[in-house]
């Protein structure tokens, strides 16, 4: 199988739907929908990925008598797999532009989105992480049906990693959400939350993120390593939870936000009790 040619539409889409969406947003210096258009880049990339063949075929090459299959007639661990993907968006994309509506922005972009060449190179950056961190899933899509192996136990397992990772994650942003509505009613007066998986972690969203990436490539690996994907597919698959793990770690997530941290609390000690034990 021609691995980087059955990966074009899924390229396409991504980027297709982040130019789409920054020659809305970047004119208007409006950034409160990117985390949004991140979710829909991973939910549009995986119906492509999934459907391209019997779309191409019906509306391209005008066969009619070609029909579009219902979902349950994909392989169970293509079923698995897009429906992970997709509630995963759903839900954090939700979560996060519900919390940029409330606040008005977000601050990550103050100052970039005045900048449009900036602004739009963000949006083009987004639409690499869609393309890359979602591999497993478009790659898994790329496989007719018939030819999955049936699930295993390690299968069932990294399914297991990938929905307590994911709750892992929703109680970590519930935790934090429900400490911050506390503050703003004045029930307690603690600058940042020690509590919770929190006590545990300083970043246990991102934990979750980590550890549901790294259960989607494990479930797609005994598709990808049949003989209609190179032998390498399944390891240029794991660029998706090493993806997510560097623009976490060293990148996006926990650089700027220990940043923010050591400004506003640096001449705490109990900030630097927090990041000495946690």
């Amino acid at each position: 199988m021609p691995l980087f040619s059955s990966l074009l539409p899924s390229a396409a889409s991504a980027y297709g739907l982040q130019t789409a969406l920054a020659l809305i947003f970047v004119p208007q210096a409006d950034e409160k929908f990117y985390d949004l258009g991140g979710a829909l880049g991973f939910v549009s990339t995986s119906f492509i990925s999934l459907y391209y063949p019997s779309l191409k075929a019906r509306f391209w090459e005008g066969n009619t008598a070609v029909k579009i299959p219902a979902f349950t007639s994909f392989a169970p661990r293509q079923i698995l797999l897009n429906a992970a993907l997709v509630a995963w968006s759903a839900r954090l994309g939700s979560f996060l532009v519900t919390r940029a509506l409330k606040a008005g922005g977000d601050s990550r972009f103050d100052e970039v989105k005045h900048q449009p060449a900036k602004f739009t190179a963000f949006w083009m950056a987004q639409a690499t992480w869609v393309l890359f961190v979602g591999l497993p899933v478009y790659m898994v899509n790329t496989l007719p049906s018939a030819a999955h192996p049936p699930l295993r136990s390690l299968d069932y397992v990294s399914a297991a990693l990938f929905a307590g990772s994911w709750l892992f994650e929703i109680v970590a942003d519930h935790q934090k959400t429900k400490w911050r509505r506390a503050k703003e009613n004045k029930d307690h007066d603690e600058k940042f939350i020690t509590t919770g998986l929190w006590g545990i972690s300083r970043h246990p969203n991102y934990v979750g993120e980590v550890g549901l990436w790294t259960g989607i490539w494990l479930l797609s690996v005994r598709s990808l390593r049949t003989p209609y994907f190179p032998r390498v597919a399944w390891v240029i698959a794991g660029l998706s939870p090493l993806m997510t793990w560097t623009l976490l770690r060293n990148v996006s997530g926990v650089p700027p936000l220990e940043k923010a941290g050591d400004k506003k609390y640096g001449h705490d000690p109990k900030w630097h009790e927090y990041k000495r034990s946690v």
